[in-house]
């Protein structure tokens, strides 16, 4: 039998070794039926899911469609894995998570094509280290929008993907 002491030694262990994560770790599956755009789908029970740890261009921007079409691709119909991290909500009411489809880990897979740009915020940075070094090699091989020509984005009417990302990062520290 436990002594007092031993007992509260071995709750704080296992207490201390999950509270600080939050719900980090914690997996459940469901069916994707809508995709909204490259970083959000609508769950089988009607749920939004937004992906953590990075962003997709918003509609009316270089690369949109693009990325919705990839994020289509990859879960649409599908039944896919959510791994969560601290926060498991946004301010909106979205879950925030990992997707996983098959054996793809489509928030990596989006950022590693160049579909997708990091965009972390503590305290959910499971994966920070591991997108910052797939952005960074999509951009030195100029996968995805990482290869848009501001010249040829310009000539069409369209803003470019630089003007993007100074909305981005306007938006960000505001």
């Amino acid at each position: 039998m436990l002594s007092r002491k031993s007992l509260f030694f071995t709750l704080f262990i296992f207490a201390s070794s999950i509270l600080p994560n939050g719900f980090a770790g914690i997996t459940e599956e469901f069916r994707v039926t809508r995709v909204v755009d490259g970083d959000t789908v609508v769950l089988e029970d009607g749920r939004h899911v937004r992906y953590i740890g990075m962003d997709t261009p918003e509609k009316g921007r270089p690369y949109y469609a693009e990325a919705k079409g990839e994020n289509e691709r990859l879960v649409k119909g599908k039944k896919v894995r959510l791994e969560y991290d601290v926060e498991k909500t946004d301010r909106y009411g979205r879950t925030l998570a990992y997707v996983y489809a098959d054996d793809i880990f489509v928030n990596a897979e989006l950022v590693k094509n160049g579909y997708a740009m990091i965009y972390t915020f503590p305290p959910n940075v499971k994966y920070a280290k591991t997108f910052l070094a797939l952005q960074e090699k999509a951009r030195n091989q100029k996968r995805g929008l990482w290869g848009l020509n501001r010249q040829d984005i310009n000539q069409s009417g369209k803003k470019s993907f630089w003007d993007y990302m100074a909305y981005k990062l306007g938006h960000i520290f505001r």
